[in-house]
């Protein structure tokens, strides 16, 4: 908390019997976090002043579940029509939801990536980060068994358009691209890599090289895409590197469906 918050960290921490049931979903734990945006903390000292004061609010992401979140008030409007009241503090600024740490086994499991890297968590806590997959395999071999908090944001399929998703490398969407020629049906290619695209009907759009930009830019893009009415959008596969994880992460889930 101390090295993140306010900022893109949620933590998973036991839940005090009786506190924040309905918003735990009735858990044994919940999820914490402190934004960094100046809106939302004006929000949250306007609830504190109060009397009696409120000193925390629940809030899901602003959008239907499995499908893309929003990172404008407009993208929440056009999902939600006049059912929602919104409060606009302008396009975020990270882009992809926060990264979230499960610290109620023990020792700190990253269920979630984001901005934040392993390294600079561990660096924080002074400890290794666990990915589930790892904290699977300590426990198999007589660890601390625990089961994963049920958050939606670390399901499989997750963060769908409603146009299919796949992942490909530069030279495989190159090559569908090739094979598809003129004729091909309306869809859509976000790529980093330049490609040559012989149909009208391909929609293009550049992945920034910049992890910190693409995440930024990642769901009004797949917005804008969905907005077009593409049926399949090509996606280059992220690089493999640390900075990339939150945006890999989002891009896999969204393939999944």
């Amino acid at each position: 908390m101390q090295a993140f918050w306010p900022g893109p960290l949620t933590l998973i921490l036991p839940r005090r019997e009786g506190v924040a049931a309905a918003a735990a979903g009735g858990q044994p734990s919940i999820g914490l976090r402190c934004p960094a945006h100046p809106v939302a903390l004006a929000l949250l000292r306007a609830c504190a002043a109060q009397d009696p004061p409120v000193h925390a609010l629940a809030g899901p992401s602003a959008n239907r579940f499995g499908k893309v979140s929003p990172t404008s008030a407009a993208h929440v409007q056009a999902e939600f029509g006049d059912a929602l009241m919104v409060l606009d503090g302008g396009p975020c600024d990270v882009g992809i939801e926060s990264t979230i740490v499960d610290a109620t086994r023990g020792a700190p499991v990253l269920l979630r990536p984001g901005v934040l890297t392993a390294a600079q968590l561990e660096k924080a806590c002074g400890q290794k980060v666990w990915s589930p997959v790892e904290w699977a395999a300590r426990r198999d071999a007589g660890g601390v068994p625990a089961m994963a908090p049920r958050a939606s944001g670390t399901l499989e399929s997750h963060y769908a358009p409603n146009a299919r998703v796949r992942l490909m490398d530069a030279a495989q969407i190159q090559t569908g691209l090739d094979l598809l020629g003129p004729d091909a049906a309306r869809m859509a290619v976000y790529a980093r890599a330049p490609l040559r695209v012989p149909s009208r009907q391909v929609l293009q759009r550049t992945m920034p090289a910049d992890a910190a930009l693409a995440a930024r830019q990642l769901f009004a893009v797949l917005r804008e895409l969905d907005a077009h009415g593409v049926g399949l959008i090509w996606v280059e596969t992220p690089p493999d590197h640390p900075e990339w994880e939150g945006v890999h992460d989002r891009l896999r889930r969204a393939a999944a469906t």
